[in-house]
């Protein structure tokens, strides 16, 4: 199985990407924290430049975060560089005085603002990729949005658009637009998303793949004693974090890891290469985009592209054993 893609406009991109969610910084959602904890923009921007020089092309980041921080640190890595694709996401309206979450609008009107102000923040004349980053949004609500979304990409402000959601019939029913190019799907080697998976592979949608490393805890790095600040997202106390509870990693979580971690590191890899390589194995259509704040986490998850893909047996190996964790 390749580890490049070939995307809409027929540029060939390796496929592991480059998550920006953590270089936002601090932000907060429904009044806890959503970001990563503190960054230093310096470090960022070395490791964005790292990630260039390893292959990297597809780097993915949202208005939200940090209120629009991960794409003026983007913009400033970047600006209007030909060889890099930059995906961005809408729809998580925000008071960056206060660096907060605020609600969702899908409506047209707010899509053309948000995307003038990331076109701003990214110093580009256009975005590759424009995702909806609410994936609950009504047929109705998509009904109104797409069409002022083909009305940008006709104009040349984006050159495709998609949608960041995990509900494969909500998909099919956009995939008429001419413009709709690319689906973000929650992922990983705990979780699968077979419907999702599958509409990409028929209709060859490059597929991006947030937080396939289970938001760090496939890296194998925690223990039972490891505590994570509220400071960061995975301790803030967030219903929707599933792997860290209260900021500990969960019993639960930790034994599914300890029954896998021979085979995910099968090869030379590390555990993060091995769970990057169990997406890749998945469906030949998955970008992997694995966030990062540090450059030698930008070589770990690159590192993913040389080992390449998990070999079926060990994909089947690894069924096995979940299976009868669970069991």
């Amino acid at each position: 199985m390749s580890v490049t893609l070939r995307l809409w406009d027929g540029q060939e991109v390796p496929r592991v990407g480059i998550g920006c969610w953590a270089i936002g910084g601090p932000f907060k959602m429904d009044g806890r924290q959503d970001g990563w904890g503190e960054i230093d923009d310096a470090q960022s921007l070395k490791a964005l430049a790292l990630a260039h020089e390893l292959g990297a092309r597809l780097f993915d980041t949202a208005d939200a975060y940090g209120t629009g921080h991960s794409e003026e640190v983007l913009g400033e890595a970047f600006g209007n560089r030909a060889d890099v694709v930059i995906a961005s996401k809408f729809g998580f309206t925000h008071d960056r005085e206060k660096r907060e979450l605020t609600g969702t609008n899908v409506t047209p009107a707010y899509m053309e603002e948000a995307l003038s102000a990331s076109l701003k923040r990214l110093k580009r004349d256009r975005i590759d990729l424009y995702q909806l980053h609410v994936g609950d949004a009504s047929a109705e609500a998509m009904d109104r949005l797409a069409p002022a979304l083909e009305r940008r990409a006709d104009a040349g402000d984006i050159a495709a658009w998609g949608w960041s959601t995990d509900d494969a019939a909500a998909v099919s029913r956009v995939l008429h637009y001419p413009h709709f190019k690319a689906v973000q799907q929650g992922l990983d080697v705990f979780r699968d998303g077979p419907e999702m998976v599958a509409l990409c592979d028929r209709y060859r949608l490059p597929n991006l793949i947030r937080s396939p490393l289970a938001m760090g805890f496939l890296t194998g790095k925690f223990t039972r004693e490891s505590q994570v600040s509220t400071d960061d997202v995975r301790g803030a106390g967030h219903s929707w974090v599933r792997d860290f509870k209260d900021g500990r990693p969960s019993a639960e979580s930790l034994k599914k890891l300890d029954a896998i971690r021979d085979v995910l590191t099968s090869g030379g890899r590390s555990v993060a290469q091995g769970a990057l390589g169990w997406v890749l194995a998945r469906s030949p259509q998955t970008i992997p985009i694995p966030g990062f704040k540090t450059e030698a986490q930008i070589r770990d998850n690159l590192g993913a592209l040389d080992k390449g893909p998990l070999p079926m047996a060990a994909m089947a190996e690894i069924d096995a054993l979940l299976a009868r964790e669970l069991a």
